[in-house]
């Protein structure tokens, strides 16, 4: 079975959200939300896979040394193995816009419990909520 790597980053902003993409139409999975990020090509770095991806995909230019490992995902589907590292980050410069079709959206990480996923993304979600476990939080509660 083919092992394939794929790097992705939790972007977080001043009020603990999180962004998510929707996968667009014609694409693998289409429709669900995922952390950005994307393949890590033949002799790349995970992390400069991700810096390239994030100004290809978004618009943004993002530091190495803003990118801070969190937790990675290990998941067989049907015609390969994925192994996704993600990154946590909060500092980049520019605006996040969506430069491929996809749909853009900032969420709580107890939010990202509430929206369909890849199977591979999902099991990431705990180990955001621990990071930051008063987001999405109102009432004081």
């Amino acid at each position: 079975m083919k092992l394939l790597l794929v790097v992705a980053v939790a972007l977080i902003d001043a009020d603990d959200r999180i962004l998510v993409a929707q996968r667009p139409p014609g694409k693998q999975l289409a429709g669900l939300w995922e952390f950005p990020g994307g393949k890590v090509d033949v002799g790349e770095r995970p992390e400069a896979a991700l810096i390239r991806e994030l100004r290809e995909e978004l618009g943004i230019e993002v530091k190495e040394a803003c990118l801070a490992p969190l937790t990675f995902a290990s998941h067989a589907y049907e015609d390969f193995h994925l192994l996704m590292p993600l990154y946590v980050c909060r500092r980049w410069q520019g605006l996040a816009a969506p430069r491929e079709g996809q749909a853009l959206k900032w969420l709580h990480a107890r939010q990202l419990r509430d929206i369909p996923m890849p199977p591979a993304d999902a099991p990431l979600i705990p180990s955001l909520i621990d990071l930051l476990p008063g987001s999405g939080r109102h009432g004081g509660s």
